[in-house]
């Protein structure tokens, strides 16, 4: 390997020249979709979402101008061709002490990426009470954000109509939150840590492995060289949840910044707002901290971090008198979680990103969970290598290159009955997977791009196997971008680990002795438009994916209602999603977003081809924000249709009645949020649900959880109705 490393640096070494740079603000922060242009040319490129460039220099031009919506333009005289350049923009423009602010964009499509990617940024984030990873995706049309069961609070994500599962995790470009941590991993993400939100859809870059099914979300947290000197975030809601959340760096040298961030969190009280005996939100209590590291040198940079995670999460029966229950069904989950990680990276040319780099993690999550008098115990420990070789031969082709490992080791304890004399089962798994893979990107001036990725890799448990990938991208000009993109992912089922909140309900637990990988095709198209209308842009955008299920570990709860059984696929499943949404800013400081998915899931339940049940067939969206002339105040709404979809299939009761209905209907959901700003701190206040829509009866059988017919499962909709909060933000930021 050594060998190739060596000739493609020399390779790269005589090849086209480019001035290169980043664009940040003045808090050190990337700036995505700035315009790069050379004064009186059209010749121009977009910055990437880490606030990149590359530029080839026209002969006898010196002039580059930087623009962005929102800041001041500056124009840069650049003398040599092989310039790097580091650009500061400046926040609006001062007129005698008063600052007038053009709005930053909260959502952008990233037009120079290959993938169909968009980037939440921290003023999107901002626009909703966002406590955590889970509640961010508020204003997203692409991302559904819904509970998995009624007792224990768990949820999870959909992409492209499929549950988060087949979405591959990522923090800061390092696969997480798998296995163990997928039913709450979602509240272990503080909203105020994050920077931003990466969110691709369908297949995605080889890089980071072969487990993107239906896309990826990479979470961007605070950076230490780049974060505030300190910041904090306090809240409190009407359910009685307080959240701390507060974060400080120090700058220790030039090159070393470190940074400690801290969480705290706890719901203090449990809710039974429909009376059915069974608390709607659980109390959870959460402990959470951080302190990583930088080093920033001139071609070698180090960061490193250490955070430690733990939980208590209690919820069950409740009691509306205060006093002693005899029995009660109670649901109690401690976990604790800790996460190592180190990246290196060696920079041998600038001009040509030419780099290695090295990204080793470690995880340690500790879950010890009671269900009634089921059990589910689990210590899941993850260990993740990445080496990775990147260098631009030219202008046109690049190659990015690498070697990963993983390993994931389950030691699990668990008894799936309420019989408490019946002994607990003991089970150990362990797969480690070494792979290698290749990447080529052809770049023509940013309007046509292809990219073409190979990885093989080998699994302990399911041997080898390839996994091929390639995305178009082509703009005949800036005002229309297609891509078209194809690829196959794979990913192992830990059934327990990944589904263990299906023990809160009555239901016999059947897992087959082996389950096979799961293997599915992923095909997309996408266009997106951006329509000059009377001074200002129309951004349109239209998409269609198709997800082709090859193997697939089904969770059926169609063919017994008294059971779920994991399966492995026999027949056909897929899922078609097609969505189109635009975005308009009707007047200075407002901007309005309209969106509409619908959504065909089907899978093969007993030898029928059945909807995917609790899975909307459709999904409607409009958000309004709008931001006074001198930034001091903020108004957003978002309004949410959620169509209805196919229920597992019920069963008689003894007096005749069915279980619950064959279908669940459709239902809106209104939030809406103030906040006001100060020089160092904003206060906002807002509200969820606003409708004040609560699924009727959400637990089955909820009078007698010992019997037969409880079932927690068969959740659709908000189990809680309005919820108000208040909070407090407060930065200090650096000079």
């Amino acid at each position: 390997m050594k060998y190739i490393f060596i000739l493609l640096l020399l390779v790269s070494s005589g090849l086209h020249a480019q001035v290169q740079g980043t664009v940040t603000d003045r808090e050190g922060s990337p700036i995505p979709g700035a315009n790069i242009l050379w004064a009186g040319t059209t010749k121009g490129a977009i910055t990437t979402a880490d606030g990149r460039f590359s530029i080839d220099k026209p002969s006898g031009n010196q002039k580059l101008i930087v623009s962005f919506i929102g800041y001041e333009n500056d124009t840069i005289q650049v003398a040599d061709k092989n310039a790097v350049l580091d650009i500061i923009l400046r926040e609006g423009l001062e007129l005698n002490e008063v600052q007038v602010v053009s709005r930053k964009l909260g959502t952008m499509k990233l037009r120079n990426s290959v993938m169909n990617e968009d980037m939440i940024t921290s003023a999107e984030l901002s626009r909703a009470a966002c406590c955590n990873l889970g509640e961010s995706f508020v204003t997203n049309p692409s991302v559904d954000v819904s509970y998995s069961d009624a007792a224990t609070g768990a949820k999870q994500i959909r992409l492209l109509g499929l549950s988060g599962t087949y979405v591959q995790m990522l923090t800061e470009n390092i696969p997480n939150y798998r296995g163990a941590a997928a039913p709450y991993g979602l509240g272990y993400v503080p909203g105020p840590w994050m920077q931003s939100i990466q969110v691709s859809k369908g297949t995605s870059s080889v890089k980071n492995g072969y487990e993107a099914l239906t896309g990826q979300i990479n979470v961007e947290f605070k950076k230490p060289q780049t974060a505030d000197i300190v910041s904090a975030n306090l809240f409190a809601s009407s359910t009685n949840r307080y959240e701390a959340n507060a974060d400080a760096s120090i700058q220790l040298s030039p090159r070393w910044t470190t940074m400690l961030l801290a969480h705290y969190e706890n719901e203090t009280k449990s809710h039974d707002s429909n009376d059915d005996g069974f608390a709607d939100i659980p109390k959870v209590e959460q402990y959470n901290f951080w302190n990583r590291w930088a080093y920033m040198g001139d071609n070698y940079v180090f960061q490193a971090g250490i955070k430690a995670t733990t939980e208590e999460r209690n919820s069950g029966q409740v009691s509306h008198s205060g006093g002693a229950m005899t029995d009660p069904y109670m649901i109690h989950i401690k976990t604790d979680r800790y996460e190592f990680f180190t990246k290196n990276a060696y920079i041998f040319n600038k001009e040509k990103v030419t780099n290695l780099a090295l990204i080793l993690s470690g995880t340690l999550h500790n879950q010890d969970a009671v269900y009634g008098r089921k059990l589910y115990d689990v210590d899941q420990k993850n260990v993740y290598a990445s080496l990775l070789f990147e260098t631009d031969f030219s202008p046109l082709h690049s190659l990015s290159t690498g070697l990963s490992f993983n390993y994931d080791g389950y030691d699990q304890h668990y008894r799936l009955t309420n019989d408490a004399s019946d002994p607990r089962v003991k089970s150990l798994s362990k797969e480690s997977v070494s792979g290698a893979y290749a990447q080529y990107t052809f770049n023509k001036d940013d309007k046509f791009i292809f990219m073409a990725g190979l990885r093989g890799d080998y699994s302990n448990e399911y041997d080898f196997f390839v996994t091929p990938r390639a995305h178009i991208k082509y703009n005949p000009n800036e005002y229309v971008h297609f891509r078209i993109s194809a690829g196959k992912g794979y990913r192992t089922n830990h059934v327990l680990a990944e589904n263990n909140f299906l023990l809160a309900s009555s239901r016999k637990v059947n897992i087959p002795e082996h389950l096979k990988q799961e293997e599915a095709w992923n095909y997309g198209a996408s266009v997106s438009t951006y329509i000059p209308i009377f001074g200002k842009t129309l951004n349109v955008n239209a998409e269609y994916y198709y997800t082709d299920f090859q193997n697939q570990v089904v969770v059926d709860m169609d063919t017994d209602p008294h059971a779920v059984s994991f399966l492995n696929l026999d027949g056909k499943s897929y899922s078609r999603a097609f969505q189109v949404e635009a975005t308009y800013p009707f007047f200075e400081g407002f901007s309005l977003t309209a969106a509409y998915r619908h959504t065909d899931a089907k899978t093969t339940y007993n030898g029928e081809l059945l909807e995917k049940p609790l899975t909307g067939k459709y999904k409607g969206l409009l958000t309004a924000s709008y931001q006074t002339p001198l930034g001091l105040w903020q108004f957003d709404a978002t309004m949410q249709l959620n169509g209805g979809g196919r229920m597992p299939t019920p069963y008689t009761m003894n007096d005749g009645s069915l279980s619950w209905d064959y279908r669940y209907g459709s239902f809106e959901q209104l939030s809406a949020q103030v906040t006001r700003y100060f020089r160092h701190w904003s206060v906002y206040v807002g509200g969820e649900n606003l409708t004040n829509y609560k699924q009727k009866n959400p637990i089955v059988g909820a009078s007698d959880p010992w019997g037969d017919n409880f079932d927690s499962t068969m959740i659709w909709g908000p189990m809680h109705g309005a919820k108000f909060y208040i909070g407090l933000r407060f930065n200090l930021a650096r000079n």
